[in-house]
């Protein structure tokens, strides 16, 4: 495992960690305003993770297309579909 593999499954872990917090809390019957506040952070680092995995895709994935640093499982496909792909990618990100 690479440190970055390392670094996003950390952050993941952190992530879980913090829904289990939130589960807690409900069972503690926490306080809504302070259980609220706990899901902002959960989003908050979801879409840091998210951010990051975006950017190593671009990073790799696109930018290096053809280059033998993508991912495995990467297919090859032209511009105009690592457009499309892309696109799809970030506008389901931003939901």
């Amino acid at each position: 495992m690479t440190d970055q593999q390392k670094k996003l499954t950390a952050r993941v872990k952190r992530v879980a960690g913090q829904v289990a917090g939130i589960e807690r809390m409900l069972e503690d019957r926490r306080y809504c305003v302070d259980i609220l506040n706990q899901i902002a952070a959960v989003r908050s680092a979801l879409d840091a993770l998210g951010v990051e995995l975006l950017t190593r895709h671009l990073e790799m994935c696109v930018i290096g297309h053809g280059s033998g640093t993508g991912h495995e499982s990467a297919q090859r496909m032209t511009q105009q579909e690592l457009l499309d792909e892309v696109k799809t990618t970030v506008s389901r990100f931003l939901k």
